[in-house]
């Protein structure tokens, strides 16, 4: 156990955080989402955990790329999202911004050329979201 790392990150999530860089993505979806049919190279599971913990235990060590905002897929109008979803990914990941929104077909051709997908135990519907690993500075300038 590492202190100050959230216990619902697991070592090979850790290693994928350090290992991106700025500009790579991460999907983080729900456990409905096809993660090794669509991504089969590097997908991490963490059947024990929703997406919004994830998103909490990941938001202190991963900075948001400020020009690519976080996408979710799109609910239709026969099947509409919880709006509580969307609410509890943004208050996890402490973001106000904008979420971009996509059909569910372009969001899984952009999944697959994430870095890596985190599938989780989210049972939720519209439960996904991809990230972009911005720049981390620590306001003492690059070392």
């Amino acid at each position: 156990m590492l202190k100050g790392i959230n216990p619902v990150l697991s070592s090979d999530l850790l290693k994928i955080l350090w290992d991106m860089g700025h500009g790579d993505e991460l999907v983080i979806t729900d456990a409905h989402y096809p993660a090794h049919s669509k991504s089969p190279d590097r997908v991490v599971d963490a059947a024990g955990v929703d997406v919004a913990p994830l998103l909490k235990g990941i938001a202190p060590l991963f900075e948001l790329d400020p020009e690519v905002p976080p996408a979710m897929i799109q609910d239709t109008q026969k099947d509409p999202a919880d709006p509580q979803v969307e609410k509890d990914f943004r208050e996890a990941l402490g973001y106000g911004g904008e979420i971009v929104r996509m059909g569910r077909f372009d969001f899984y051709d952009r999944a697959t050329k994430a870095y890596a997908v985190v599938r989780t135990g989210e049972l939720r519907k519209y439960g996904c979201i991809i990230i972009t690993k911005g720049v981390t500075n620590n306001g003492k300038g690059w070392r």
